[in-house]
């Protein structure tokens, strides 16, 4: 089968590799489609991830959607043919994090996507049935592969129990600060402000819900009068992100640090955060909200299609990932169909399924 190879940063190319064969409690899928996340393009940028270093020939992909083609799955409730949203992560189960109630926070996860698991930039892949969602039948696979960066928005946003009407930023208009965005409104959270240098995340927030949006932090502050915000949820690439999340926050307010630093390194102006009396938390991938998630979508509530900008097949693979990179040509998210015929120009930009 089709894979995509991560080789080197900034290297890519889509190679025959062999078919995976599933263990005990797995079952046989067809990938539907799969997005390039920004850890992705860590990945492709610096080759690791902090101490996760992706060695050459490694296949990513950790946002994903699925068809069940594996005739086991009946039985199950999942005959063949089922549109199935995948959860990457199989904690231990068994650690003192798991048995407290933080899956997301076991040290023993296997996670597909993360270095040394493949992930799911091939033709098919096997999962374990645990893992598996089946999705409504509005749904579609660009529905199911955004279930996972929607959870990690959903886990960050609870984590911080936005209060009712509390001014609220979000640093870092991407595919996950915009659906940061969409839940802390849904939880109540607001007016809510968005700031990113990029112009087409601005107009994306706008249209998913944002109050104003602004391209630096001197326009969030001169709007809040000086003062920041109560909430600040941090989704940014950047090693300023903590030092701008705490100049955006107010004093006495709450970060969440969500995105992932360049370089796996953070600059911060110590009393800056010391004297505000800052709470700070750092998030880390979720728990088990897939359900929440889908519901969140079956309802409406959360607008995911609208991220979705461009559309590549397995093969522009490394095309995908330059322009992604680039944040070139308006691009959101980038997805690749493993098995689907796109036309010629298959990068169009529209949500949704081709």
């Amino acid at each position: 089968m089709q894979a995509v190879l991560l080789e080197a940063p900034r290297s890519v190319r889509v190679a025959t590799v062999a078919e995976p064969v599933p263990a005990e409690g797995e079952l046989l899928l067809e990938v539907a489609a799969v997005g390039i996340c920004g850890s992705d393009l860590h990945y492709y940028n610096e080759g690791a991830i902090g101490s996760q270093a992706a060695c050459p020939g490694f296949v990513p992909g950790h946002e994903f959607a699925c068809r069940v083609i594996d005739p086991r799955g009946e039985p199950l409730g999942l005959p063949p043919g089922t549109l199935v949203a995948v959860d990457p992560a199989r904690p231990c189960g068994t650690c003192a994090w798991c048995h407290a109630g933080h899956p997301n926070l076991c040290p023993e996860v296997v996670f597909k996507g993360v270095p040394p698991t493949a992930g799911a930039m091939a033709e098919r892949i096997a999962a374990p049935v645990e893992c598996l969602f089946p999705l409504p039948e509005t749904f579609d696979a660009i529905d199911g592969l955004m279930l996972e960066p929607l959870g990690v928005a959903v886990h960050a946003v609870a984590l911080m129990r936005p209060r009712l009407r509390e001014r609220c930023a979000v640093l870092g208009l991407g595919p996950i600060g915009l659906l940061l965005l969409q839940v802390a409104k849904c939880s109540g959270a607001g007016p809510i402000f968005g700031v990113d240098p990029v112009a087409a995340r601005r107009e994306a927030a706008r249209e998913l819900g944002a109050d104003r949006v602004f391209a630096d932090l001197e326009g969030l502050l001169e709007a809040t009068g000086g003062r920041g915000t109560e909430l600040v949820l941090e989704a940014t690439d950047s090693p300023e992100g903590f030092e701008a999340a705490a100049t955006a926050a107010a004093i006495g307010g709450r970060i969440a640090l969500v995105g992932i630093p360049e370089g796996n390194r953070y600059g911060l102006d110590a009393s800056l955060a010391r004297r505000k009396g800052l709470t700070v938390r750092f998030s880390r991938r979720m728990g088990h909200v897939y359900p929440q998630a889908i519901d969140l979508l079956r309802h409406g509530l959360v607008d995911v299609r609208r991220i979705v900008t461009h559309r590549f097949p397995l093969t522009r693979a490394a095309e995908a990932f330059a322009l992604q990179a680039a944040r070139a040509d308006g691009i959101l998210k980038a997805v690749l169909f493993p098995n689907r015929i796109l036309s010629p120009n298959g990068n169009t930009k529209e949500g949704g399924m081709p």
